[in-house]
C-alpha cells in the first residue's frame, strides 16, 4: 500500500496496527540517515556488559560511535532512569532519535530487550523500524530568583518546600479551574502517564495522544476546601498556570526526579511546544506493553 493511501486511511480512522508501522517507515525514509550513535550507559555490571555487545554490533554494521552531543541516535542502556537521563543530559535534541535497551528492571521506556540487541541493530541498518513523536513539557517558573526555564519528559511535581499543605490557584488557558488545596500537583506528558503519575491514581494515556495531565496529590475536598480529586487530561495545546498563595510560595519543583527549590514563586506556566523522536520496534504494541509491564 502506498504512503498517500495509508495517510488517507489513517486520517479516516480505518487503520490497522501494521498500517501504522508501514506509514511511519515511509516517513522515516524522508528523514536523515542514522550514522553517528551515542551510548548512555548505566554504571552497573549488566549494563556495561550490554554496552560491550552493543558497541561490537554497531561497529560491525559500520555505525560511528561518538562521545560528543553531535549524534543521530542516542541509545540508553539500563533502566527507565537511564532513558530519562539520556534525554535530559543531551538537551532534548529535536534533530536526533532516541531508543532504550532494557538492562534494568521494569523498562517501560526501554523498548529493546537485551537478547534482541543484534536483531535491532540489523533492523536499524535496514531502516526497518518506525518512530513516534513524544511531547516534552516546557516550564517557566517566575520567582524571587528570576525566571527559570526547563524541559522534562515524564512529569513535574510541585510542592510546598517544607511539605506542608499547598494552596495554589490553577488556570487552564487563563480560565480558573480550581483553588487547589492538598499536598501538591503533578503534571505529566502522555509518555510520563505510566510513571509517577500512575502511582497517584492518574490515567494511563495511549501513546498516540499528545496530552498534558494534571494530577492532584492528596487533595482536600470537604466543607472548607473543594479540590478536584481526579486527574484532568487535556490537549497539548493548552497552557497550565499555577499561582501559589503567599504561604505556599516557597516551593520544591521536581523535574523528572530532580529537585530544585524556589523562593517566593509568583507563577508557573506549563505547556508542550516541542517533541523528540522515539524509535520503536516494528512489532511494538502499546496495549501489549501495558499488559506485559503492569498485568502479567
Amino acid at each position: 500500500m502506498e504512503y498517500e493511501e495509508l495517510k488517507e486511511k489513517r486520517q479516516k480512522g480505518g487503520r490497522r496496527e501494521q498500517d501504522i508501522v508501514l506509514l511511519n517507515c515511509s516517513v522515516m525514509k524522508k528523514m536523515k540517515d542514522i550514522k553517528k550513535v551515542k551510548l548512555f550507559v548505566n554504571h552497573n555490571v549488566k549494563s556495561r556488559q550490554v554496552e560491550k555487545e552493543t558497541r561490537e554490533a554497531l561497529l560491525e554494521k559500520e555505525f560511528e560511535i561518538t562521545e560528543s552531543n553531535d549524534f543521530d541516535l542516542g541509545i540508553a542502556i539500563g533502566g527507565d532512569g537511564s532513558f530519562l537521563r539520556m534525554v535530559n543530559d543531551s538537551g532534548f535534541k529535536k534533530d536526533a532519535f532516541y531508543v532504550g535497551i532494557n538492562a534494568g528492571t521494569l523498562g517501560f521506556a526501554q523498548d529493546i530487550p537485551v537478547e534482541e540487541v543484534k536483531e535491532f541493530i540489523e533492523h536499524l541498518k535496514n531502516r526497518e523500524f518506525y518512530y513516534e513523536e513524544i511531547g516534552i513539557q516546557d516550564v517557566e517558573v517566575e520567582s524571587k530568583e528570576g525566571i527559570s526555564h526547563f524541559q522534562c519528559l515524564n512529569e513535574i511535581v510541585f510542592r510546598e518546600e517544607e511539605l506542608n499543605t499547598a494552596h495554589m490557584d490553577v488556570y487552564i488557558d487563563g480560565v480558573l479551574l480550581e483553588n487547589f488545596v492538598g499536598d501538591g500537583l503533578l503534571v505529566s506528558t502522555s509518555f510520563g502517564s505510566t510513571a509517577y503519575n500512575l502511582s497517584y491514581g492518574g490515567s494511563i494515556v495511549y501513546n498516540e495522544f499528545d496530552t498534558l495531565q494534571l494530577t492532584p496529590i492528596a487533595p482536600m475536598s470537604n466543607k472548607t476546601y473543594r479540590s478536584l480529586t481526579n486527574s484532568l487530561v487535556m490537549p497539548s495545546t493548552k497552557t497550565i498556570t499555577l499561582i501559589p498563595e503567599p504561604e505556599s510560595s516557597n516551593m520544591i519543583v521536581m523535574v523528572d526526579g530532580r529537585n530544585s527549590f524556589y523562593t517566593e514563586v509568583k507563577q508557573i506556566r506549563i505547556g508542550i511546544q516541542e517533541h523528540i523522536l522515539l524509535i520503536r520496534k516494528k512489532d511494538y504494541n502499546y496495549i501489549r506493553k501495558i499488559n506485559d509491564k503492569f498485568i502479567k
